[in-house]
């Protein structure tokens, strides 16, 4: 038996591919799925299944795609009901791949569909336990995204849901199985998830808050909603495409890596609605950027910003990215149901720069230079745009907390009259705040190099002390 997990970063994400005699399961792919065709076909296995633990929300699964290239049958637990053909299993049902077995568990409360899948190997033990969004290492999964689904199902309903699946399902597992969760640190899934990506679940038992042996359902209920934030508005759109289906993502990346010049570029963004997104190192867009642009770095947590920041799911989107990264862009923000990209900048900003065309810039300054204008500019206001819980947990004196998270909603709070030092924890997200609200006519805003991070370092601010968070959301 060959067992795999597929991690990818910028989603906090665990994808999973078993193979045993020649036949081989994926467990919640991505939207791109010729790794795992790749994958089988270097074992010479055939894909049998396709498993889903549940609609996911935070990513559209490549379920269609791989089925349909491959042939495997899509796998949901009881309960679900998809736009497309799959086996809807029922509780306990046991599937036969190669000489090991997988037994579906049914675990509602992140989603009433949620199921987790127990593995048995070619001995006959029980080894390793898939469980989605069900149970994360030293976390469980928010109990609040599937309300929209039913009037009945409150927040307090599926946490109670959670909590009984986790002990008559889950816990009862011996303590040596291993946990492979759905999602690590990062993902906006859960609150306060651990940076390792697979753990015992005798471990978890012992040390995951939500675990507790001696703890009640009221106890259970009271800690898992506690500090829960309002999900990304993406959500609910990526779930839907989860459901009754989408685009193949080769339609996606035929459609986005379209090629134009800058005049072509220029008619289009005139033309059309379209957002232009610049992909580039932020540090570099500032220093001169297509006016009207907005900069999301590729080399971060880029399609979860993308989907918290582009109400739209079906905006058209042209790109400005690095040369030769045009297609790992547009399947990024495919994995996120961002399927429109119309086109990209044939050869970039150069290309831009060549055709004397206009160009837009930010003002970034560093630590000792944000000092001096504090000093010279009493009335400059430092602005922390990281989450409201890093802001919680300790900040620059004085300064004002407006979060990139909901920054569409808050607006109202940057006064055009005042000047803003803008600041994250190191500097991916204020350009991304910067950017946005220069696009939006705001031409008051500084960005700070090296953020929180080397505010702190620096020792010439009173920064305020430490407090653990108790939600990373």
């Amino acid at each position: 038996m060959k067992l795999e997990q597929i991690y990818t970063g910028c989603l906090a994400q665990g994808a999973y591919y078993i193979e045993s005699n020649g036949e081989a399961v994926v467990i919640d792919p991505l939207r791109e799925v010729e790794p795992y065709i790749n994958r089988a076909a270097k074992d010479g296995a055939t894909i049998k299944y396709v498993l889903e633990t549940h609609f996911h929300a935070d990513f559209v699964s490549g379920h269609i795609d791989l089925a349909e290239k491959t042939g495997a049958q899509i796998v949901f637990g009881p309960t679900a009901k998809p736009g497309f053909d799959a086996l809807v299993a029922e509780d306990g049902q046991v599937l036969q791949v190669g000489g090991v077995t997988i037994k579906v568990l049914h675990t509602p409360g992140h989603t009433m569909e949620s199921s987790c899948y127990l593995l048995t190997d070619e001995n006959g033990k029980e080894v390793a336990i898939f469980t989605g969004d069900t149970l994360f290492i030293g976390d469980v999964g928010r109990p609040d995204l599937a309300q929209k689904v039913s009037a009945e199902l409150t927040q307090q309903k599926l946490a109670e849901h959670l909590f009984d699946s986790l002990r008559d399902k889950i816990m009862p597992l011996a303590n040596d199985i291993i946990v492979y969760p759905a999602h690590g640190a990062g993902s906006a899934c859960g609150k306060n998830m651990s940076k390792e990506t697979t753990d015992t679940l005798g471990n978890q038992k012992m040390f995951n808050y939500a675990l507790r042996a001696d703890m009640t359902k009221e106890e259970f209920v009271k800690e898992v909603t506690d500090g829960l934030m309002p999900p990304p508005a993406y959500f609910p759109e990526n779930v839907m495409m989860n459901i009754r289906g989408y685009e193949s993502i080769d339609t996606v990346v035929e459609r986005g890596t379209h090629a134009l010049g800058a005049a072509a570029f220029e008619a289009a963004a005139n033309e059309t609605d379209a957002v232009m997104l610049d992909t580039r190192d932020a540090a570099v867009f500032a220093k001169g950027f297509i006016p009207n642009s907005i900069n999301i770095g590729i080399d971060g947590s880029f399609a979860p910003w993308v989907g918290t920041l582009i109400p739209d799911i079906k905006q058209k989107i042209l790109l400005i990215t690095d040369a030769g990264r045009e297609e790992e862009v547009v399947t990024r923000l495919a994995r996120v149901g961002y399927d429109h990209t119309i086109g990209f900048l044939k050869g970039g900003m150069e290309t831009w720069l060549k055709a004397g065309k206009e160009i837009d810039r930010i003002e970034s300054v560093s630590v000792d230079q944000m000092s001096g204008l504090l000093e010279e500019n009493p009335g400059m206001v430092v602005l922390d745009v990281r989450k409201a819980s890093e802001f919680a947990s300790e900040h620059v004196i004085g300064a004002e907390n407006v979060p990139l998270d909901y920054l569409n909603d808050n607006l109202a709070k940057i006064d055009k009259n005042k000047t803003y030092l803008v600041h994250c924890a190191g500097g991916y997200r204020s350009m991304i705040f910067n950017s946005i609200l220069k696009a939006r006519g705001y031409d008051n805003l500084i960005d700070v190099q090296g953020g929180f991070k080397s505010i702190k370092a620096s020792g010439k601010f009173e920064v305020s002390n430490y407090v653990c968070p108790s939600t990373l959301l």
